[in-house]
């Protein structure tokens, strides 16, 4: 004799979606607002490399020497007759402004040394060369 016994019905498990789905926008609106998204903007070229190197801290003045060189402070083209004056101003009565002068590695090593030494009688007591970190 069969007995036929009702079949209990399957209780599916189910999760509430709703406040994961609450956390992971927080944290990615979180991690959105928090980047960094902004790029040195500048002159493109190509930094020498050096074995090591000592990041920097404070405010800094860059001046960028491209290919041909030409000197850049900002985005700004400045004619090398007119960099003591535009240095000058920047320096201002601030001694202790870094002034980092990023030289592409194809120039002749004395327009850096050109740029540095501008940068020096416009009264910035710091200078560095920029590089690349080597291998």
């Amino acid at each position: 004799m069969l007995v036929h016994r009702k079949k209990r019905p399957r209780y599916q498990i189910q999760m509430p979606l709703t406040s994961l789905i609450d956390i992971v926008f927080l944290l990615l609106i979180y991690f959105l607002l928090t980047t960094n998204f902004l790029v040195e903007e500048g002159i493109n070229i190509a930094l020498p490399q050096a074995q090591a190197g000592a990041p920097q801290v404070k405010e800094e003045i860059t001046v960028f020497v491209d290919k041909e060189g030409r000197a850049y402070v900002g985005d700004r083209e400045i004619p090398i007759d007119q960099l003591y004056t535009r240095l000058k101003e920047m320096i201002g009565g601030q001694r202790d402004r870094l002034v980092v002068v990023k030289a592409d590695r194809s120039i002749v090593l004395n327009k850096a040394v050109k740029v540095m030494d501008l940068a020096k009688a416009a009264g910035a007591e710091r200078l560095c060369l920029a590089t690349e970190k080597g291998l």
